[in-house]
């Protein structure tokens, strides 16, 4: 019997059979074939140079971009595939309606057994393809070091020929090449890369734009510049008071200003000397302000750091023979009887001029800041009020006018 088993080959057969089957059970029930499912799979379009020939361009509709690529496989298969062994195209030469390109996947390095691609066709719309000239507006971020300025700024190369869809070239409305200057303290060129906006200031996808700046691209050529604190100093001949009156003083504000320039250039410059003609003013009987504008008078190749700061004012005192003029600033005015549940304000923070006329040696020892004080007994309650100055003046002397001062008294 057992020789007769031996000798069956039916049944040799017939084991091995269901051995094979067996074994198929078993592999299907540990490595299944299932479908996984590759989202924001990106689309590339090929042979998009036969548009060339009519002149045209394309857009790719929204949506459309990119697809979902359904793999149908082993379990073992799938969890090697990598969104980056799918490949999405869709080439141009399969245009279909002018609108649709059917989209073909590839997925390398693995076997499968069914994929599928959604949506199945990219949406493109033709148009026109334009060429335009823009100027490149250079522009940076940061600050530099301390002790140092921005100068020239300039883009290289100024413009850039930008091609593509007509719609999206005539929607560009500023080219920009931005880059850093934080810290620098000397001048430097810089790469960049184009920014486009349009009038909303939306930056605008350059995907299907091209430009002819080559492999070299855009660079930003900035100049630092140093910067250092000069006098101003103003040639006052020309200034002169009427019969009777006399120019007690003349004050500059600012002093001095920020300029900036070569460091060469800054070593030069020790102060920056206004003309008499500037302050050509004749016949004062009283104080007079008189505001000149530095940048005249600025050497070649020295600028101001803030370009906006070049206005000095000139304050010319004039004295009335025997009688002497005192500038007091509103925090050196005495209060006596303020309610304690009010605080006070002054509605200007100019200075006060106070006039006395006397003896000239009594008046050249006078303290004005000990002896100026208003008195707010009759102001209690909250409002603004026009409160006469008390001023003590030296036995044998006079204040030349009364003086106010404006108050604003506010509730705590």
């Amino acid at each position: 019997m057992k020789k007769g088993l031996m000798n069956n080959w039916g049944l040799k057969i017939l084991s091995f059979l269901l051995a094979v089957m067996l074994w198929l059970i078993v592999v299907n029930i540990d490595d299944p074939v299932t479908t996984q499912t590759f989202n924001n799979i990106p689309v590339v379009v090929t042979n998009a140079e036969v548009l060339a020939a009519t002149n045209q361009t394309y857009q790719i509709e929204d949506g459309t971009q990119n697809v979902s690529v359904t793999v149908r496989a082993k379990r073992s298969v799938l969890n090697k595939i990598k969104a980056d062994n799918i490949k999405a195209t869709a080439d141009m030469k399969e245009l279909t309606l002018q609108t649709q390109i059917p989209i073909s996947v590839e997925i390398t390095g693995v076997s499968y057994e069914s994929v599928e691609v959604s949506p199945r066709n990219l949406q493109v719309k033709l148009e026109d393809e334009e060429t335009k000239k823009f100027p490149i507006v250079p522009k940076t971020t940061g600050t530099v070091r301390d002790g140092y300025t921005l100068g020239e700024i300039q883009a290289v190369p100024e413009m850039v020929s930008i091609r593509g869809p007509k719609s999206v070239i005539d929607s560009i409305s500023k080219v920009e090449a931005s880059v850093s200057v934080s810290g620098l303290s000397e001048d430097v060129v810089t790469k960049s890369e184009l920014v486009l906006y349009d009038s909303d200031n939306n930056v605008i996808d350059q995907s299907l734009l091209a430009n002819n700046l080559g492999t070299e691209g855009v660079s930003v050529s900035v100049q630092v510049l140093e910067t250092k604190s000069v006098k101003v100093e103003f040639d006052t001949s020309q200034i002169t008071a009427a019969d009777g009156y006399s120019v007690s003083d003349i004050k500059y504000e600012p002093d001095h200003l920020n300029v900036t320039g070569r460091a060469e250039e800054l070593k030069k410059l020790k102060k920056i000397s206004v003309p008499a003609s500037a302050l050509n003013m004749s016949g004062l009987t009283s104080k007079t302000e008189k505001v000149v504008d530095i940048t005249d008078y600025l050497p070649d190749d020295i600028s101001l750091t803030d370009e906006n700061a070049g206005s000095v004012v000139v304050t010319v005192g004039i004295d009335k023979d025997g009688t002497k003029s005192y500038d007091i600033s509103m925090g050196a005015i005495k209060v006596n009887n303020l309610a304690s549940g009010l605080s006070l304000s002054y509605e200007s923070a100019d200075v006060l001029e106070i006039q006395i006329r006397g003896p000239e040696d009594i008046l050249d020892q006078y303290k004005i800041s000990d002896n100026v004080s208003i008195d707010l007994k009759n102001y209690q309650t909250a409002g603004t009020y026009t409160v006469p100055v008390t001023v003590g003046v030296p036995d044998g002397c006079v204040l030349e006018s009364t003086v106010s001062v404006n108050v604003i008294l506010e509730e705590k």
